[in-house]
């Protein structure tokens, strides 16, 4: 049955999504269409003789009002606290409705945070049993994987043609970037047939395995500095590899597919929350998105072990130190006293003792930090330095040679490029740290020296 049907019987907007998953339930226990409507009129009629109906128990709880999510709007938005300043006022807006939304508990906007679809950019939202693929991001389980490597400082110098060869042999980036010979990884053995996206692309997703796709998506040679014993390293300047990009093709598909399908089952919101759509948990569209996610994450992570594997198998080094941590992600977390969804859309994870990693740009520094575990900020903080203009600003605004001049200031060489990804584009890290020094401190240093993106024209995945 379509929404407009389940509309015209009498179902509320705000239930659509929930009978439309109770009615699948009803077809896979060989109920007739017939049989449907009048179990629907029944339900709506008298919801709490049917609140323990296996089937129907759902949607009866909420047109008895009980039902936990998916109800009607709330009166106050759900709290949240902003970290930084000089934010675009649509960024603003966008953390302002994502905190109406029924299913809303808190919120925090990281001092990174720019506009994207429904949620910002560096918005984190909590929500009480809703995942909202638009929330956690289109580029799933997107992530940051550092590896010091047991090779001088100085080989960046002396040896920067045999680093530039590993990272062109060994990386492989744009939209559409695969692998002659497939890579091997054991994530490609995991339960591929979890949802109809991953299940119909793992073909694709195998193809790409490996790969680092477009945008703001690199891999990079740089000196990672440490200040003191920490790491399990000692105080010193070390050479490191960094790498950033996530679940590639197949991430991007699972993410608009299920986006669609939540609008979908929320026709009842109005235009400004249709990209905040959540599927409910426990439902089978919200079950199947989240295997689907969280095998995302398990891809994302394999392609980031290849690369990094791949090119210290090249230079034939070994590895001193791994760290990564990921964005663009939901967790099962508790906050304040309740059982929550925590959505990290370019955030991240934070709490005490997390350690994470927070990069500047192609030509600025970035940081590996350990989290202090911050209630408000529902234990994040920022993924970035975070662009302060759109890509199209940043072509019109500078050139080839504006950013030749800044690189050749920072010492940094540049193999591949697009000009919107400039460093004069993003917001000045050091600002960006000193506005969440509440949130996280400062382990590490790292300077990016050698630098490989997508090359110029390719269209942004990230």
């Amino acid at each position: 049955m379509k929404k407009r049907e389940l509309l015209n019987l009498g179902v509320p907007h705000a239930a659509v999504g929930i009978a439309i998953d109770a009615v699948r339930k009803a077809a896979s226990k060989g109920s007739s269409r017939p049989e449907i409507r009048a179990a629907i009129t029944a339900v709506l009629a008298d919801p709490k003789a049917h609140t323990t109906d296996d089937v129907w128990g759902e949607l009866a709880s909420h047109c008895t009002g009980s039902g936990q999510s998916g109800g009607p709007s709330r009166t106050e938005p759900a709290p949240y606290r902003i970290w930084g300043s000089d934010f675009e006022p649509d960024s603003i807006r966008q953390m302002e409705n994502a905190c109406k939304l029924p299913v809303s508990v808190a919120g925090a906007l990281m001092p990174d945070a720019h506009v994207g679809y429904g949620l910002p950019i560096g918005g984190v939202l909590a929500t009480e049993n809703a995942v909202i693929p638009y929330a956690v991001g289109m580029d799933i389980a997107c992530r940051m994987k550092m590896t010091v490597l047991d090779l001088p400082v100085d080989a960046l110098d002396k040896q920067q043609d045999r680093l530039a060869r590993a990272l062109e042999n060994e990386t492989s980036f744009g939209v559409g970037a695969e692998f002659k010979k497939r890579k091997q990884h054991p994530v490609m053995d995991e339960d591929w047939s979890c949802s109809r996206i991953t299940n119909r692309d793992k073909d694709k997703a195998w193809k790409q395995l490996g790969t680092s796709g477009s945008g703001n998506h690199f891999v990079e040679f740089g000196v990672l500095t440490l200040p003191s014993p920490d790491l399990g390293l000692s105080t010193g300047r070390y050479l490191a590899l960094l790498s950033h990009s996530g679940s590639r093709g197949t991430g991007g598909n699972v993410a608009t597919f299920y986006s669609r399908l939540a609008m979908d089952l929320h026709p009842e919101l109005p235009k400004e929350l249709r990209h905040l759509a959540w599927l409910e948990l426990g439902s089978e569209d919200g079950e199947e998105y989240w295997r689907a996610m969280e095998l995302m994450g398990l891809y994302a992570a394999a392609n980031h072990a290849l690369i990094h594997r791949s090119i210290a198998r090249n230079l034939g080094v070994d590895v001193l130190l791994d760290l990564e941590n990921h964005h663009n992600f939901a967790w099962k977390e508790r906050h304040q006293g309740r059982d929550v969804i925590v959505h990290r859309k370019g955030a991240t994870p934070a709490a005490a003792g997390d350690l994470g990693i927070i990069p500047g740009s192609m030509g600025t520094p970035g940081y590996v930090v350990r989290g202090k575990g911050h209630p408000d900020s529902l234990n994040s903080a920022s993924h970035g330095a975070g662009r302060r203009m759109s890509r199209k600003a940043a072509q019109s605004q500078y050139t080839w040679k504006d950013l030749k001049r800044f690189l050749e200031e920072q010492g940094v060489t540049l193999l591949s490029a697009g000009l919107d990804e400039v460093p004069m584009a993003y917001k000045d890290i050091h600002t960006v740290m000193a506005a969440q020094s509440d949130l996280v401190d400062t382990v590490a240093r790292f300077d990016p020296k050698l630098v490989k993106m997508a090359p110029a024209g390719e269209r942004p995945e990230d």
